[in-house]
């Protein structure tokens, strides 16, 4: 699947600079691309694009194949003469550029589109009724967002009889015409950008890597047009039980996530077609696609419904290779990385050894002087993905400041770094650098840094606290600090290691 080694750099779509309140898919994106570019990566990681929660977690959506509209470039929308330079301003943020505002950046970008939406022609209008058609589960997202309008973004579970069940709803279907085109529209257009950002990274030898949660919200299109294929009560559309992981590295309540969970016997029964759909769409805008918490196709943690924590709960048989062989056979050898971190069992091994496909390394979990674990770099195996940290962790700064004094010395020798200044911060941090290149020396034959480390910032930059509901997500940066960043240094350890 991977047969050179390669580095990344792992930046969501949000933290990229903009006017906007958040990143869109515009010229900034494309001066990004430049600069990991111009230091040697060949890939950008992405976190999802799917709209987020209310929160701002990508990974909480209410579409797993839709793109969110609040990263439609509004410069974009200029350029193609939908709507003026007049027209923008209004979604131009004055806020801090080192924050995402996730309301603002909803609320402005789907007004302006609206406008654009009135302004746009037959023929635009036609191309996105034929994306629509080719793309069926845009038909039933664009069903579903019009009757959150009708229904005050109420869930689709209190909507009634004639709406709440997609078939009944079908039949109702011309009351949300207008509504449903306009959206179907918004899809088609933030496509269209996303597939010019993709291509012009691509030209320039940057490959995509996206990501793809696991699991779906109760209130979202996917539960609402395919109840069957959850574990959801016919009679009252509550949730029979719910996802989550017990008690980790990251929570001793464990994280009850409240997703339902997938009735997998009806997902075998016409072939998994929900699930190779979902790849079949992610492969068009990503090279390789990873996804999260893999290790519940092997076996998932089940909460009751009730449960207030997620210490209640039970491992249940996922459907392991029955859905892999399924996707192989559609798919081809699809370009999947497995993140297999939290709660590990043979079956998840098994599950790894017979798809092939690349498990994840963290360096910050190997720095446990009592064990030899597996995410110290001397285990890592050439068929992995090594990263610094990722989105759940705190900064590499941040983490040798809060790590124990046994554990911090502990990873300084095992990088060998030298000297009692390890403290220092900034770009230059020799203590960060050392064990970055650690992870460049690995056998892996990816290794992904984020941008935060790439910087060598501190906690304020982290990106997400798991089981914290509130204060993630937020991370932004400007064009001058991406300006900044040492990239002689990253072109070199690329240059030595042979990334």
């Amino acid at each position: 699947m991977f047969n050179t080694r390669a580095s990344g750099v792992l930046m969501h779509l949000t933290s990229i600079p903009s006017r906007y309140g958040v990143g869109v898919m515009g010229d900034e994106t494309k001066r990004f691309i430049d600069k990991i570019k111009g230091m040697g990566f060949s890939y950008w990681q992405v976190l999802p694009l799917n709209p987020p929660d209310f929160h701002g977690s990508p990974y909480t959506s209410d579409a797993a194949f839709a793109i969110s509209h609040m990263f439609v470039s509004p410069d974009e929308l200029v350029k193609d003469g939908l709507v003026s330079a007049e027209d923008i301003e209004r979604s131009v943020y004055y806020g801090s550029p080192y924050t995402a505002d996730y309301e603002f950046a909803y609320s402005a970008r789907l007004e302006l589109l609206r406008k654009a939406y009135s302004n746009a022609g037959e023929a635009i209008k036609a191309k996105s009724e034929k994306f629509a058609d080719e793309n069926e589960w845009c038909k039933s997202y664009s069903l579903f967002m019009a009757a959150k309008e009708k229904f005050d973004n109420k869930p689709w579970y209190e909507w009634g009889e004639d709406f709440a069940r997609y078939e009944n709803c079908l039949k109702n279907a011309d009351k949300l015409k207008d509504e449903a085109d306009f959206y179907a529209f918004v899809q088609y257009i933030a496509f269209s950008q996303w597939k010019e950002i993709k291509l012009y990274a691509n030209d320039r030898g940057v490959k995509i890597l996206g990501d793809m949660p696991i699991y779906v919200s109760m209130d979202s299109a996917d539960v609402w047009s395919n109840r069957r294929l959850f574990e959801i009560d016919e009679n009252n559309f509550s949730k029979k039980r719910v996802a989550g992981v017990p008690p980790d590295y990251f929570s001793e309540n464990g994280q009850l996530w409240g997703n339902p969970l997938y009735n997998w016997n009806e997902m075998e029964k016409d072939g998994f077609k929900w699930w190779i759909d979902r790849l079949k769409a992610s492969f068009k805008l990503f090279d390789t696609v990873r996804i999260d918490h893999f290790r519940a196709f092997a076996s998932y943690w089940a909460v009751p419904a009730d449960a207030e924590t997620a210490k209640t709960g039970e491992w249940v048989d996922g459907p392991g290779m029955k859905l892999f062989d399924k996707i192989k056979q559609e798919i081809g050898e699809p370009p999947i990385i497995a993140e297999d971190l939290g709660t590990f069992g043979e079956d998840v091994i098994k599950l790894l050894d017979d798809t092939n496909f690349p498990g994840m390394r963290v360096i910050q979990f190997g720095f446990d002087p009592n064990c030899d674990s597996t995410h110290l770099p001397h285990n890592y195996p050439k068929n992995s993905i090594a990263y610094v940290g990722t989105h759940d962790n705190t900064t590499l700064l941040a983490w040798l400041w809060e790590a124990t004094p046994e554990k911090r010395k502990f990873a300084l020798d095992y990088c060998n770094f030298k000297g009692d200044n390890w403290g220092d911060g900034g770009y230059y941090s020799s203590s960060c650098r050392a064990i970055i290149e650690t992870v460049w020396r690995s056998p892996s034959l990816i290794a992904i840094i984020s941008f935060q480390d790439l910087c060598g910032f501190g906690s304020d930059a982290r990106m997400n606290v798991p089981g914290r509901a509130f204060g993630n997500w937020q991370f932004r940066t400007t064009e001058e600090t991406i300006g900044m960043v040492d990239g002689d240094y990253y072109r070199y350890i690329n240059y030595l290691f042979k990334r």
